[in-house]
């Protein structure tokens, strides 16, 4: 898994899409960082990711690989992106990398012992505590120290004592430059802890009783 650094210097220029909280952030990402350049928006992620391209002074064909949020955050805005990234891939295919919203904060932050989450429904929270990795938990197994970024939704009520972190990827980037978080890709799609599994429906003929 590279780094940031690592990316700008075998790719740059990078296009980065993150539609997981509710104001979409896209960079044109140099080979250092004083020659980035940040858009936001916070329209709905099918018209804010090409705002923000319009106002960039990029445009897909121009970068030497994407680099794209895979969640945890908003299934539609991230599934948004990674639909864009997909028809842009079949133009002229390049390297794509994903990395964790709730891994991203957690380097960024610096601070041990706090636990990063976000909604995952049904009475589960992600959750990224330092460097360990992504994990699924029920509300009773969070604990103390509790963070969501800012502009992440939630649908079950927030565990005692949670309180909002800056979602600022310019800030966190520069931050966690050195971590490994990025994932190589051939097919970009929204993180999922495990695969979905389907019941097999076998026909029969119906008999009356």
């Amino acid at each position: 898994m590279p780094s940031l650094r690592e990316l700008r210097s075998r790719y740059a220029p990078l296009l980065l899409i993150d539609a997981a909280s509710a104001v979409i952030q896209v960079g044109a990402l140099a080979s250092v960082s004083a020659g980035d350049r940040w858009t936001r928006s916070s329209a709905d992620a099918g018209t804010g990711i090409f705002e923000n391209l319009a106002a960039l002074p990029m445009t897909p064909a121009d970068c030497g690989a994407f680099i794209y949020c895979d969640g945890p955050g908003s299934i539609l805005g991230i599934r948004s992106a990674a639909a864009a990234l997909r028809a842009w891939l079949v133009v002229g295919p390049r390297p794509v990398f994903a990395y964790h919203s709730l891994s991203l904060v957690a380097r960024g932050l610096e601070q041990p012992g706090q636990q990063v989450i976000a909604d995952a429904r049904r009475g589960l929270w992600h959750r990224c505590a330092g460097s360990g990795s992504l994990e699924r938990v029920p509300a009773a197994e969070l604990g103390e120290n509790l963070l969501m970024p800012e502009g992440f939704r939630h649908w079950s009520p927030l565990p005692p004592g949670v309180t909002s972190t800056s979602y600022d990827l310019p800030s966190l980037l520069a931050r966690a430059q050195d971590e490994a978080l990025f994932t190589e890709t051939n097919e970009p799609d929204a993180f999922l802890h495990e695969e979905p599994s389907y019941v097999t429906w076998t026909p029969h003929v119906h008999r009356s009783p």
